[in-house]
């Protein structure tokens, strides 16, 4: 089992920044990936950025020179930097795990919600 808790989140103003955060704890060492994802009103939840056990990254399109996905402590804790934000950006953000090797599993959080508004 894995458990994600997250913090960072508030209101901002369009262009500016917040920082997010993601820790992890529980089988940290059976997680493969770590990622964001964010769910607006009356959309569906979609992929912002997943970094892997190897350090590659995606990002969504939307957010690209803008967002960076970061980790420390291994495994254990994930990062979300968010510059230029704007309006578009606002949603609850989810952390994700995925955990297992022969099975995977995902893991969420709670979310946090981001709100880009003058």
């Amino acid at each position: 089992q894995v458990q994600l808790v997250e913090s960072g989140g508030g209101l901002v103003q369009p262009g500016g920044s917040l920082r997010l955060s993601c820790a992890a704890s529980g089988n940290i060492f059976s997680i493969n990936t770590m990622g964001w994802y964010r769910q607006a009103p009356a959309k569906e939840r979609e992929l912002v950025a997943i970094i892997r056990r190897d350090d590659t990254t995606t990002y969504a399109d939307s957010v690209k020179g803008r967002f960076t996905i970061s980790r420390e402590n291994g495994q254990s804790t994930v990062y979300l930097q968010m510059n230029s934000l704007k309006p578009e950006d606002t949603a609850v953000y989810y952390c994700n795990a995925v955990a297992g090797v022969v099975v995977k599993k995902n893991y969420w959080g709670q979310g946090t919600q981001v709100t880009v508004a003058s």
